[in-house]
């Protein structure tokens, strides 16, 4: 049975999910997520103003290993975060992309809801679903895992689907830097169109958190919720409590 505070963090290591990770451990109200667990090929940082000691992390070079890594983790998680992805560079062909970004990510989510993780929630993508690009393996990655979250029966089922992802990555991506160079030149122009088409990785993943609190809070708009860009902005910058993000 999932414990009524902990969380897991899915590619933790990655711009998006090291962003959940730190959001959730700096977390200091009484209702913060603890254990918070993570599963992962390398050892994910934690911030410098969280609280270590709440990070419970699993180092596992194969991610065919995870989803049985999972199911070991004590307490269950009952909030569960995925932000986990490569491209087809970095895995090195197409089929070693689908078995990460498809693959391991069903797989994992399966396994949490077997573990009886009553939220989970995935950091896909936006226009995933239009005519022009539904037919690309991206877009295909991406579809399928949405509609397995979907069909599994979570309590809640939540898609995060962002635009450009902003934000400096360890390992740089030549077209998605151009990418983020334009976006953030939009935004001399229209902050509203910079934040219809990109948003900052810290912006998304505060999204995240915020809407599986609303999702426990029993104010989901609906049992399977998709957080589309307008709403990330709002729920990651615009409402969220303290200093904003950075626009």
């Amino acid at each position: 049975m999932a414990s009524p505070s902990s969380a897991a963090v899915m590619g933790s290591t990655g711009l998006v999910g090291s962003h959940i990770l730190a959001t959730l451990l700096s977390d200091v109200s009484a209702s913060a997520p603890s254990p918070v667990h993570t599963i992962s090929r390398r050892a994910p940082k934690a911030p410098s103003n969280s609280v270590p000691s709440r990070l419970s992390a699993v180092i596992e070079a194969s991610a065919e290993s995870w989803p049985s890594a999972f199911g070991k983790l004590s307490p269950a998680p009952r909030t569960v975060f995925s932000a986990l992805g490569t491209t087809r560079a970095a895995a090195g062909s197409l089929a070693a992309q689908w078995k990460i970004d498809h693959d391991a990510n069903i797989a994992l989510a399966r396994a949490a809801h077997q573990a009886g993780t009553r939220t989970f929630v995935f950091v896909s993508a936006q226009g995933t679903r239009n005519m022009v690009s539904a037919r690309s393996p991206y877009c295909q990655m991406k579809n399928g895992v949405e509609d397995a979250v979907r069909d599994l029966g979570f309590e809640h089922a939540i898609i995060i689907k962002p635009g450009i992802i902003l934000g400096p990555r360890e390992q740089s991506r030549t077209v998605e830097g151009l990418a983020q160079t334009t976006v953030r030149a939009l935004g001399c122009v229209s902050g509203w169109a910079k934040d219809s088409v990109g948003q900052d990785a810290e912006v998304i993943a505060r999204a995240a958190v915020r809407a599986a609190q609303l999702a426990e809070q029993g104010k989901a708009p609906s049992k399977f919720w998709l957080v589309e860009p307008k709403d990330i902005v709002k729920l990651g910058r615009d409402e969220w409590p303290g200093d904003a993000a950075s626009a």
